[in-house]
């Protein structure tokens, strides 16, 4: 059974970290979509989307150690309900409140109550609809950003895995409140999946591969299948969520992105669909494509891409279940703020009153990948 009412599916930038400067950057905020919340909706309906990706903003929810101020995902909750939307939630998309790292020792502790606080929320607003709730998004990424580059809180370097391993323990915690709060509540572990291809020496074969594998640390982690004594378990997977961008794959050590518009097997590019079975085959869960999305000109040969990779899904008989176009408002830089990355379908020029303007060449080719895919999809259906 799909849980998702739509197939197309939008994400709005969530994220409320501190970034390379120590400065709180609140993406929400920043584009404006809980002013235009209703009007974002609206957008989607000509798109054919009616599942949205959203965050509750933790360092918003959270000014005082278990006390909760729900004003804005209120808001959230009552303009999906209003607009037929579902909203599928993240707890923690890059994000602590002030006085919390992952490193804290109530960190976890914390975490697991503002989960079971949530659906609880969740549940006085929509008593019968699926609930469908992101822990948190891209633990892999964010530990290395916070543990490893000083990127983030906790500001570390050459400490990827203690942040990992912290994160984790929170997730962890925060699955089994989830759990026991509403049974029928579904995890979506949302992680980005790449490719590390070696150089042309040889010697590197063997580093790549423990690399590519590590990739899979949170997924083992969750599952119970590595560090036990976190008490993952295997139902606490419900969805797999695929994140991948132009940058997913690159080449060690010379950290150097692999070309995907030319898609040079000879420099180590792996095709999407590849990557993604084998990635399903570990788990055999059902699975989104939870993010993606390509700034500037190259958005609709992107979307074009991502369209041709799905379909080889589907051909494969791979159980994709939706495709999340992330983000669908534009979004500024996280450290530079005055950057707009121009990777939406709709774009911000104007700062100020943060109006959107619609990039039709990549509107054009959402449409078609969708026609494309309808008809592989109903095609499938009558053999």
């Amino acid at each position: 059974m799909n849980l998702f009412n739509s197939f197309w599916m939008a994400g709005f930038e969530c994220s409320d970290q501190m970034n390379a400067f120590g400065n709180r950057v609140d993406l929400l905020k920043k584009t404006g979509h809980i002013e235009y919340i209703r009007e974002d909706y609206s957008r989607l309906y000509d798109l054919n989307i009616s599942t949205v990706r959203e965050g509750i903003r933790w360092s918003v929810v959270e000014k005082s150690p278990f006390q909760y101020d729900w004003t804005d995902v209120i808001v959230q909750l009552e303009a999906a309900k209003e607009m037929n939307i579902q909203i599928v939630w993240d707890m923690c998309h890059f994000g602590y409140p002030d006085d919390l790292t992952p490193l804290h020792p109530k960190f976890a502790q914390r975490f697991a109550a503002l989960c079971r606080a949530f659906v609880e929320l969740f549940r006085v607003y929509n008593p019968h609809e699926p609930l469908i709730i992101t822990p948190i998004n891209e633990v892999s990424f964010i530990s290395w950003l916070g543990g490893d580059v000083k990127g983030t809180v906790p500001y570390c370097i050459n400490y990827g895995w203690e942040v990992k391993y912290a994160l984790m323990k929170a997730y962890i915690e925060g699955c089994a409140a989830i759990k026991s709060t509403d049974a029928n509540a579904h995890i979506l572990i949302t992680e980005p999946l790449i490719n590390i291809a070696p150089s042309c020496n040889e010697q590197y074969l063997d580093d790549c591969k423990i690399k590519n594998d590590e990739q899979f640390q949170v997924l083992d982690m969750l599952t119970g299948r590595i560090c036990a004594e976190l008490g993952g378990r295997e139902e606490y997977l419900d969805i797999l969520g695929f994140n991948y961008y132009s940058n997913n794959q690159w080449r060690y050590p010379e950290q150097e992105f692999i070309c995907w518009k030319t898609q040079d097997a000879e420099m180590g590019w792996r095709p999407f669909h590849e990557m993604v079975a084998e990635a399903w085959a570990r788990y055999d869960r059902p699975f989104i494509i939870a993010e993606t999305s390509h700034p500037q000109e190259d958005r609709p040969l992107w979307m074009s891409y991502i369209v041709e990779e799905s379909r080889e899904m589907i051909k494969a008989d791979l159980p994709l279940s939706g495709i999340c176009l992330y983000p669908i408002i534009d979004r500024p830089d996280w450290d530079h703020t005055d950057i707009w990355h121009k990777s939406g379908v709709w774009d911000i020029y104007d700062t100020q009153s943060l109006a959107r303007t619609l990039h039709k060449p990549t509107f054009d080719a959402i449409l078609a990948g969708q026609k494309q895919i309808q008809e592989l999809q109903e095609t499938f259906i009558h053999i």
